[in-house]
């Protein structure tokens, strides 16, 4: 059975398979699924592998399926490195270790750990051609797998939830959808072409533009209101601080959206490492 599609042996083979992990987008769940363990205080190592071991295998199968449909199906992507059997035995691959996590967590944790896992799965699954034909699905599925991953990531280490843990996980949703907003502009041309109605597409990239912004602001003022209530610790607000100052430069990048979201995906990270210091260590308590 040929996988690769650019030559034979082992070499091609896992060259393609591993072409389907992106860091850049991988790093943000898994980063929020140890976040979402660090916010528990007790942390269990076993319990943080197998629940990143899940997440990732969730993303894999999402990239897998967003390939194959992009360019085996709709004709999107000039190149891909899979064949669509291939691709057919790389979602096997992903979806069988996603399964065997996902019981493991079950028989480690309890029957919740397991139920907060199945989501990432399906966005990823269903993402092409399914949910990014709609300009709210679109948007929301990415943030809404990360969002799980920090609940899930919390649950199997305290086995319960805390208003804590509930506003991080949305405040991540709410500033990340609109960092997918910006993204989801880059193919905003071809998008228009095809049956993807992105934001972007509905509402031209310059309006698409200001009301990611507007998403991110709101997802940043909620960060400041619930240090206000004393929800979030006090140097959470650096976190603010450090994530607007990248997101304004990003701004002035004109139509550049790709080098936009490459700046915003960034400033995720910074965000996320910035609430993970005001969290662990609480400088200014």
């Amino acid at each position: 059975m040929s996988v690769a599609r650019h030559g034979t042996g082992v070499a091609p083979v896992l060259a393609a398979l591993s072409s389907q992990v992106h860091p850049v987008f991988m790093l943000p769940p898994l980063a929020a699924s140890a976040f979402g363990a660090v916010l528990a205080q007790r942390v269990t190592s076993t319990l943080v592998a197998v629940h990143l071991f899940v997440v990732f295998c969730a993303l894999y199968t999402a990239h897998v399926k967003d390939g194959y449909v992009d360019f085996h199906r709709r004709g999107e992507d000039d190149d891909h490195p899979l064949t669509a059997r291939g691709c057919r035995l790389a979602l096997g691959l992903a979806t069988a270790g996603f399964a065997v996590g996902t019981v493991a967590l079950g028989v480690l944790v309890d029957g919740v750990a397991a139920l907060l896992c199945l989501p990432g799965w399906l966005v990823g699954y269903l993402h092409a051609p399914q949910l990014d034909t709609n300009p709210v699905t679109a948007t929301v599925g990415y943030p809404l797998g990360i969002g799980f991953a920090l609940l899930g990531g919390h649950y199997v280490q305290a086995e319960t939830f805390s208003v804590t843990v509930i506003a991080f996980a949305a405040v991540f949703v709410v500033i990340l959808a609109g960092i997918k907003i910006v993204d989801d502009a880059t193919d905003y041309a071809y998008d228009r072409t095809i049956d993807k109605r992105t934001v972007a597409v509905v509402l031209g990239r310059r309006r698409a533009r200001r009301t990611a912004y507007g998403v991110m602001a709101v997802g940043l003022a909620g960060v400041v209101a619930l240090v206000a209530g004393g929800v979030f610790p006090p140097s959470s607000v650096g976190a603010v601080v450090a994530f607007g100052v990248i997101a304004a430069v990003a701004r002035r990048t004109g139509e550049d959206d790709r080098l936009a979201t490459m700046l915003l995906i960034r400033a995720s990270y910074v965000f996320l490492a910035l609430l993970v210091i005001a969290v662990w260590f609480r400088p200014l308590s």
